[in-house]
């Protein structure tokens, strides 16, 4: 027989069976919903980021760093590709132009834009892009640094053969002239003041007292020494390498041996009257090649234009020559 009971709220009688089943039943879904709300509850707290452990505060705080290190050194790099095209365009079009070097190869130039392979770990590493842009601008860098290095070497060699160049080619006065008044007579035809006819003089006359210094007028290497009456008298043969040979002749007093090497300005003897001469003076001449050339457009060393326009002159205004 079953037992009745007053429920209050309804004002009705019910089995007790019956309230026990519903108070299980709300017992069931009320432990059901917490635990629902618990398990949504710590997923939201373990994987919102609204609350992050220190491990990962201190994780994140290196990722920002990591990507601000990122964009300053992207910068750098930019910055310095621009350097380098701008000190390409200079090398071709301004560095080997004076030095009469051909441009660099446009396909190696274009070479150092080439694809870049990647060390496989790198792509398995997080932000893999990021650090495979920079890679690939830093690889991009260093090529076009290898083709510039190359291209400063090879023009590196040339200056160096540029400046043996310079200071071995005859460029200054071989007497002091400083007045500009001791050339007395010019390349080309003049009067022989022994014989009395037009004939080629094959050098430059400078007046001066006996015992004023001459000097070799480029480096190079005493080729002869010979001491005479005749002809040229006692004179110097300077080797200066590149095809250029000098001579001083009538001199008084010849202070080299051959085989010396000598430098620009160094006193390599005495103004003299020897040989074939008829005044106190030296003879100077160039040679190119072994052609025998003028040295009046191998002085410029020491000379300003309206000096060396004065030169010219006084070179051009002698009918005789003193040899």
């Amino acid at each position: 027989m079953a037992n009745y009971k007053l429920n209050r709220e309804t004002l009705r009688f019910e089995e007790e069976d019956s309230i026990l089943k519903k108070i299980a039943l709300y017992g069931t879904l009320s432990f059901l919903l917490f635990t629902a709300g618990f398990g949504v509850g710590y997923y939201i707290f373990t994987h919102s980021g609204w609350f992050e452990s220190s491990r990962e505060k201190q994780l994140r705080g290196q990722l920002e760093r990591i990507i601000a290190k990122y964009e300053e050194l992207s910068k750098e790099v930019e910055y310095l590709n621009a350097q380098m095209s701008d000190l390409a365009f200079k090398d071709d079009s301004i560095y080997r132009v004076i030095f009469g070097v051909s441009p660099v190869d446009a396909t190696l130039r274009e070479g150092a834009y080439g694809g870049v392979e990647y060390a496989r770990d790198v792509l398995d590493m997080p932000n893999n892009e990021m650090i495979a842009s920079i890679e690939q601008k830093v690889s991009h860098l260093k090529r076009q640094v290898a083709v510039q290095q190359k291209s400063f070497d090879e023009l590196l060699r040339q200056a160096q053969k540029w400046r043996e160049y310079w200071e071995h080619v005859p460029a200054i006065q071989p007497v002091d002239n400083k007045h500009l008044r001791r050339l007395a007579s010019g390349f080309g035809y003049r009067i022989d003041p022994i014989y009395k006819v037009r004939k080629f003089h094959e050098g430059l006359d400078f007046s001066a007292p006996i015992g004023t210094p001459v000097y070799a007028t480029g480096d190079g290497v005493v080729e002869k020494v010979k001491r005479s009456r005749r002809g040229y008298g006692n004179h110097i043969i300077i080797n200066h390498g590149f095809g250029y040979k000098t001579l001083y002749a009538h001199m008084s007093k010849i202070l080299v041996k051959p085989g010396e090497k000598v430098k620009r300005g160094q006193i390599i003897g005495y103004v003299g009257n020897t040989g074939k001469s008829t005044a106190p003076h030296l003879h100077y001449e160039v040679w190119k090649n072994d052609k025998k050339v003028n040295p009046i457009n191998y002085f410029f060393n020491d000379l300003t234009i309206e000096q060396y326009s004065e030169i010219v002159r006084r070179a051009n205004s002698s009918k005789y020559s003193l040899d």
